[in-house]
């Protein structure tokens, strides 16, 4: 299991429906694209930090190992805001430094930093198996449903076989050089590739046997929406963004 389904397992907010922490984190998601970066998608930043380090108690350093991958991403995508294409013809040259590149790069960062925060709340205090079931009452077709909970599943199965086999070529000293760790990854690859045939084959087998007929049926935890939660996730997106506004006025 990866970190981030282990801590959506064991959250403080695990036993709260899907719909409850959708309402927050989509809202607080919003906040941070519609408002404007200084000091709304800043402030959203910081309420989103809050709630999952001290709100739903995630790990400060497991946080940060999720959160360092999109924000890579956020980072990259940033610093190609800090050239501009001239052209052939410009005396400047082809490429040059844009303009207001440096304060365009900090309004994205912010944003998707923002917004990836606010993801990650709803990601670190849901397991997507809460969620899977209930997309049907959405009106989502239940094959949709049955194959991204058998992807889900595979996946971990797939890492699973991944593991083990470089476990096994560790041992066997099978990274000790270039060549070996060449040769050692060449052999990862294609014993990934059939374990992860022999997975579905089984798999298929076994939802055959079992008399598979275009659904499966999960059961899932009897819990309700909290009026309570709902009004004060919205009551609290109503504050930041008010407060990011007041601010927008009052701050340069």
């Amino acid at each position: 299991m990866l970190p981030i389904d282990a801590a959506a397992h064991t959250s403080r907010w695990r036993r709260r429906h899907p719909v409850d922490k959708a309402v927050l984190a989509l809202g607080l998601t919003a906040a941070a694209v519609a408002l404007p970066p200084w000091p709304g998608a800043v402030l959203v930043g910081a309420v989103t930090l809050v709630l999952l380090l001290c709100a739903a108690r995630v790990p400060a350093g497991r946080l940060w190992r999720a959160f360092r991958v999109p924000l890579g991403f956020c980072v990259t995508g940033s610093l190609t805001l800090l050239v501009q294409v001239n052209g052939f013809s410009d005396p400047a040259g082809f490429v040059g430094p844009a303009p207001d590149g440096p304060l365009r790069a900090a309004e994205l960062l912010a944003r998707t930093g923002a917004a990836s925060l606010a993801v990650l709340l709803f990601a670190f205090t849901t397991p997507l198996s809460d969620v899977l079931p209930r997309l049907t009452a959405l009106g989502v077709p239940p094959a949709v449903v049955d194959v991204t909970a058998l992807v889900y599943r595979m996946s971990f199965l797939l890492l699973d076989s991944v593991s083990t086999v470089r476990e096994a070529q560790a041992a066997r000293l099978g990274y000790t050089d270039r060549r070996a760790a060449r040769r050692s990854l060449a052999g990862l690859g294609a014993t990934a590739f059939v374990r992860a045939f022999d997975h579905a084959a089984r798999l298929q087998d076994g939802l055959a046997g079992r008399g598979y007929a275009g659904s499966l049926r999960v059961l899932v935890d009897d819990v309700r929406i909290c009026p309570r939660f709902v009004a004060a996730s919205l009551a609290l997106v109503a504050c930041v963004t008010g407060t990011a506004l007041l601010l927008g006025r009052i701050l340069p």
